[in-house]
């Protein structure tokens, strides 16, 4: 781990180098707020008692296919601190007008001529997994800090590649059950 980008040493990415992230395919996303802090509210009876940051979080959440019209939301859980989710993607599926927004990942990409430092391999020249996390957290960030000045997501997230059915289904269950089983979960203690 010697290499340096701006005088910081860089984590090895956890992404699998030979898939593609743009790639058809049904994908498990965990995104953690910053230091897990409980902005989205808290879980009663197990239910989250959603706060106004939670309820944003929900709302962005499921407006990723208007922006995105190639994804299809999987089951997905707001969790005082996380959130998990299923991203479906499919590219073979008749796709609408895409929606303009102000954010430049909605400009076309003919306005690109490169993609900065990272070339042709930047996220954000290309239709995956990157790209939505990248809206879905801007967007939140953007409308929860006029709330609480404080919000922040961590840098990144984390992403399982579902490969099969018994898997889609185990991971289903696990989002499904989580609220029922927070005082068990690896981020409950922050």
């Amino acid at each position: 781990m010697s290499q340096k980008f701006k005088n910081k040493y860089r984590i090895p990415s956890s992404r699998l180098q030979n898939w593609d992230y743009g790639a058809n395919g049904a994908y498990f996303i965990t995104i953690c707020t910053n230091n897990r802090e409980f902005y989205f509210g808290d879980i009663i009876d197990s239910k989250l008692e959603a706060s106004e940051l939670g309820i944003l979080a929900e709302k962005y959440w499921l407006d990723i296919p208007e922006h995105f019209p190639y994804v299809e939301l999987g089951n997905f859980v707001i969790m005082p601190n996380h959130v998990h989710g299923i991203l479906i993607i499919d590219k073979n599926a008749s796709v609408s007008e895409p929606v303009e927004t102000r954010l430049i990942v909605s400009l076309p990409e003919t306005i690109y001529k490169t993609g900065g430092f990272a070339g042709n391999k930047n996220p954000m020249l290309h239709d995956n997994i990157s790209r939505i996390i990248r809206w879905y957290k801007g967007r939140c960030s953007f409308e929860m800090k006029k709330i609480h000045a404080d919000f922040g997501w961590q840098p990144r997230f984390h992403d399982h590649i579902i490969r099969n059915e018994k898997s889609f289904e185990t991971i289903q269950n696990y989002i499904e059950n989580n609220p029922l089983n927070w005082d068990k979960d690896k981020f409950y203690g922050k």
